[in-house]
């Protein structure tokens, strides 16, 4: 069992429920520090109204989330989103400010010194594969789409947060950005040593990234374990999103044959 100093968020009995009907119930788990923690399942089944609760976008009705030990009802919230990095599907760019100044913001308002600013961003361009001298003093409107999500991903790391929200922020790309994104990123996690907490309903993408899967299915977690035990649970759900995963590769082997 993970030590109280390892812990990074914890859900205790926690419910969130607006109306009538919770969104999520009773959640328990507990994230470790550095870990990548993938929420995965349908769409509808609380995937990321449990990461809102996170960062204290949505309050828990019932229990407490707590974030490096301190319930978040405690926590100022400006001061609790400036600890964690949120990376969304559509990046959440501002459209007027320039590459450079997008990833420097929460360093700015942190109080940072510009040449400090300026070189953790040529920093953080550098480590995810965009040149500074080419891409910090471009808009938005001039990047691909896989560009813009790299910069999403620097903004988020910008001001060394400890803990990363990530929203299907790959979700919008295509099939080899995506992959290349994907790998990029592990490489990232495994070499900063963040901890992250993924929101997908890509199986794949479940796999390519978890150190542990979380299922959600109907507000509740069904399943939480590292791939290797995912792949072993017997629940209904979980077999589901097995079966497409097995789909996915027979499509492929056949494709393989029919080349041959």
């Amino acid at each position: 069992m993970a030590q109280p100093k390892e812990i990074a968020v914890e859900f205790r009995d926690v419910t969130y429920c607006p109306t009538q009907q919770p969104l999520v119930s009773n959640l328990n788990f507990a994230v470790r520090r550095g870990e990548a923690l993938i929420f995965l399942g349908r769409s509808g089944s609380g995937k990321t109204t449990t990461m809102k609760l996170i960062n204290r976008l949505l309050t828990p009705t019932a229990g407490e989330v707590r974030v490096e030990g301190v319930p978040t009802s405690e926590w100022n919230p400006i001061k609790l989103r400036r600890r964690i990095g949120y990376v969304i599907q559509e990046t959440g760019l501002f459209p007027h400010f320039t590459v450079e100044r997008n990833v420097g913001l929460v360093p700015s308002l942190e109080g940072w010194k510009p040449k400090q600013i300026k070189t953790r961003v040529y920093e953080l361009l550098h480590l995810l594969g965009l040149d500074p001298e080419q891409f910090a003093h471009r808009y938005p409107h001039e990047l691909s789409g896989g560009q813009r999500q790299r910069v999403g991903v620097a903004r988020a790391l910008a001001a060394d947060p400890p803990v990363m929200l990530m929203d299907e922020p790959f979700g919008a790309l295509d099939p080899i950005t995506r992959l290349e994104i994907q790998r990029e990123f592990r490489r990232l996690q495994e070499q900063l040593g963040k901890t992250v907490i993924y929101v997908t309903h890509d199986i794949q993408e479940a796999f390519t990234l978890a150190s542990r899967i979380g299922l959600m299915h109907g507000g509740k977690l069904v399943v939480l374990g590292t791939p290797a035990e995912f792949l072993q649970s017997e629940n209904p759900e979980a077999r589901a999103f097995l079966q497409c995963l097995q789909a996915i590769e027979q499509t492929r082997n056949t494709a393989i044959k029919d080349e041959q």
